[in-house]
């Protein structure tokens, strides 16, 4: 079923229920539904229906949910874009993903609730409004539910929109992925392979109609996308501040249930509820980097914790619900394929929840074979059904340095302990004899900046000697993908073309 008509079924049994909390104020799911409706019509206005590819550019995280359940409702793709890229970047990424409408401001203007002049929120008049679901031939199709008709209940103005039959192979959702590497890719996923998923992962992270689901990053990221628009699908209440804050953080803890982050941003989620008793019950980490120490504390915290493995191309391939490792997410197959001699080799998974691949024949690092296995490069130890995944890194990063493989995420981690360690990355620099040599990259941890020889320490405890980083930086932030994770290719390329702003630690 298409998220947009769930939205509706929710506006539909309760009306005055937030959907959205956004910078900009607050949408109810009636409010949402009227809006989405609305929005929906200006699309098909510009002859925007089944098939065709929007492109949304849009600041504000409200007003882009609406636009892509707009894009549902009509029948359309929607591919989210950055809004903060520059003019000529944009131009240059839109000329290889050419869509048939760019949409850069607000579909529909002004919120769907009336503030009058005491501060109370006031919702529009209520009327009912009768849908018939039209499929893309002009055939009438009944809905699901009721004698061939859909009766809902939204708010102002009843607004006909036709809404297109609904197919498992439709491309619903598409959204640039750089990876590592910062060449922005289009992956474009299948209505099957993107709402297919919402039982399992409601199921594991318990997240439910009676939710307030906290999505603190840009929906421009898959993980967050994912997240923002799961939550609608089940009835939630999804908060969208668009951005990492801390102090906004601090405030939605308030009232949140439930709370999507990547690995590094957890701890600080922790450090908050410290100092607060909030509401929150379950995190929804994803990644595969989240430490045994972090899982600890949120069990002291009473806060469940799932984490997962994927990857934008591949979704969920695997998911650790109580700290004993990752497993497989439900319908998912994993192979660990490693050449003759080999101590690790490539991730390959095969589910229904894979990406059908890049829009405009673009290419990245998805690999599908004959058989519909897929892999993106990442790295594991040797795997046997029923035992956990031990991921080794992303394949393209492992360091090949005086004949011996490094794999960063192990240095890192060790790193990681040192104090006054606020991140790090690790990346091979070119070398004349041994053809790289392993470099460590520090984020200091404010104004405490570790010393060369405390890092040195903490390597020789913990690493073997070619694990052991020869080379020192300091950088004051370390450049981070739109779901928060380090940039390991943009760093690297930063160093090698001389960064002033990356200091070498001597």
């Amino acid at each position: 079923m298409p998220v947009a008509l769930q939205v509706a079924r929710h506006a539909s049994e309760h009306p005055r229920r937030i959907a959205v909390r956004a910078p900009g104020g607050d949408l109810s799911y009636v409010g949402l539904a009227s809006r989405m409706e609305a929005a929906a019509g200006a699309l098909r206005g510009r002859g925007i229906g089944h098939g065709a590819l929007a492109a949304l550019s849009l600041a504000d995280p409200a007003d882009l949910l609406v636009a892509v359940l707009a894009a549902d409702l009509a029948g359309a793709t929607p591919l989210i874009c950055d809004p903060t890229w520059d003019p000529v970047r944009r131009e240059r990424i839109m000329e290889a993903v050419p869509a048939d409408v760019h949409i850069e401001i607000p579909l529909v203007r002004g919120r769907s609730t009336a503030v009058v002049s005491d501060g109370v929120h006031v919702e529009p008049p209520l009327v009912r409004e009768r849908i018939t679901v039209v499929a893309p031939d002009g055939i009438r199709t009944p809905p699901a539910r009721g004698p061939g008709r859909h009766e809902r209940i939204v708010a102002g103005e009843p607004v006909s929109v036709p809404v297109p039959a609904a197919s498992p192979s439709d491309r619903a959702w598409a959204c640039f992925s750089s990876g590592s590497t910062g060449r922005p890719r289009a992956v474009v996923r299948t209505r099957a392979s993107w709402t297919g998923s919402f039982p399992h992962l409601s199921a594991l992270a318990g997240i439910g109609p009676g939710d307030v689901v906290l999505v603190p990053g840009p929906l421009t990221s898959s993980l967050y996308g994912f997240a923002a628009v799961h939550a609608l699908a089940v009835g939630a209440t999804v908060v969208v501040p668009g951005r990492w804050s801390t102090v906004e953080l601090a405030a939605h803890l308030d009232e949140a249930t439930a709370i999507h982050v990547v690995p590094h941003r957890l701890p600080a989620v922790l450090d908050l509820l410290e100092e607060r008793r909030g509401r929150l019950r379950t995190a929804v980490v994803g990644g595969a980097a989240l430490g045994a120490d972090a899982r600890e504390r949120a069990a002291r915290a009473g806060i469940d914790v799932l984490a997962y493995y994927g990857a934008t191309e591949l979704s969920f391939v695997a998911a650790d619900t109580d700290g004993q490792g990752l497993r497989p997410f439900p319908e998912v197959e994993i192979q660990v394929r490693a050449a003759p001699g080999q101590p690790f080799g490539e991730v390959w998974a095969r589910s229904p929840w894979l990406a059908e691949g890049y829009l405009a024949g673009g290419t990245g690092p998805l690999r599908i074979d004959g058989d519909g296995w897929a892999t993106v490069g990442d790295v594991a130890e040797p795997y046997r059904m029923g035992e956990v995944l031990r991921l080794r890194g992303r394949g393209d990063g492992a360091i090949q340095t005086g004949g011996a493989t490094v794999v960063p995420e192990d240095v890192e981690e060790v790193l990681r302990k040192a104090p006054g360690v606020g991140d790090v990355v690790v990346v091979g620099s070119p070398h004349p004899e041994l053809g790289s040599v392993v470099t460590a990259i520090i984020e200091a941890d404010g104004l405490r900046r570790p010393s060369r020889a405390a890092l040195e320490e903490i390597a020789r405890g913990g690493l073997d000697a070619a694990q052991r980083p020869r080379r020192w930086y300091t950088v004051r932030s370390l450049p981070r993908t739109p779901a928060g994770k380090p940039a390991r290719g943009l760093l690297a390329a930063r160093l090698a073309g001389g960064d002033p702003d990356i200091r070498r630690l001597t």
